[in-house]
Formats: C-alpha cells, structure tokens, sequence
C-alpha cells in the first residue's frame, strides 16, 4: 500500500455499504456505519478521497430491485474518479480466481479484484466475511474503521 501522507486516498465501497444507510438502523452497529458510511462520502463529495467504481458495482445497482434506493446510489457513483470499466474484464476474471481462492465469495471477489487493479488504498464494506481477507494489496475496511484511520491520518498531518 502506498503512503497516506503522500498522495490523495483512493477507495472502493461495496454493494453493501452503499446500502448500509437504507438498511433497518435498529441496532447500533448499524447506525454507525451508516454515519460513517455517509461521513466517508462527504469526504469524496469534497474531493478529500477519491471514490474508485467498477462495472460491476454500476451492474450490481442496476439490478437493485428497489428504483429509488438504485437511483440515489446511481447519482453518487457518478462521484467516482478511477472507474474500471468492463475493458479490464480478463484482469478482473484472472485475479478474481485467485481471490476465490482463499474463500471469497463470487460477487465480492469481483469487486476485489476491481479494487485491486484501480490502486485502491481501502476497500470499505460491512460484510463481516470480505473484512477477513488479508492481502497485501488492499485492506478490506469497516467504514467507521475508515474513519479512526482518516482522523488519525488528520491528526498526523
């Protein structure tokens, strides 16, 4: 992983933390995710971090079967500076198979794999089993993980 100090942050939100915020908020892990979930894109809205999307996050949304939910998660992927779109699909397969390999799931292998091919720092979710791959290419990260780091990273500076 490249420097924090050095360079702007780049990040990858999954499917599921894009959703976090329209999930049930009745357990408190979940309403602070939310809050960091939405913390971390104002830090991308104002150019702090820079948001990496992949073809499948953009496939993955539009087969949300709720249209309000795919509409305001469609408007702020368009935030996205690194997109990785479906020219790297041989990139994407290859690497994909070799994070399935330790255990990964399909879909999150994909966006892995995404991830990974854009130099992205984090990959931010709150699927407790994608947080528990370890790869010195990325860190899967929980999104209020994400923020202990930036505001250290802040206090730092």
């Amino acid at each position: 992983m490249a420097s924090m100090y050095n360079k702007k942050l780049r990040v990858y939100l999954d499917n599921c933390c894009y959703n976090r915020p329209f999930d049930d908020q009745g357990q408190l892990s979940v309403q602070l995710e939310t809050q960091a979930k939405l913390w971390i894109q104002d830090l991308i809205k104002d150019g702090k971090v820079y948001l990496v999307v992949s073809f499948f996050s953009l496939f993955e949304n539009n087969a949300n079967k709720d249209a309000d939910k795919a509409e305001h998660i469609a408007a702020f992927l368009e935030n996205a500076a690194i997109y990785i779109d479906e020219t790297h699909i041989a990139e994407v397969r290859e690497l994909r198979e070799e994070i399935m390999a330790s255990g990964i799931k399909h879909k999150d292998a994909i966006h892995l794999a995404a991830a990974i091919l854009a130099g992205a720092d984090y990959f931010i979710t709150t699927d407790n089993r994608v947080l528990k791959y370890r790869s010195d290419r990325i860190k899967p990260i929980n999104p209020v993980e994400f923020i202990n780091i930036w505001e250290g990273r802040c206090n730092d500076e």
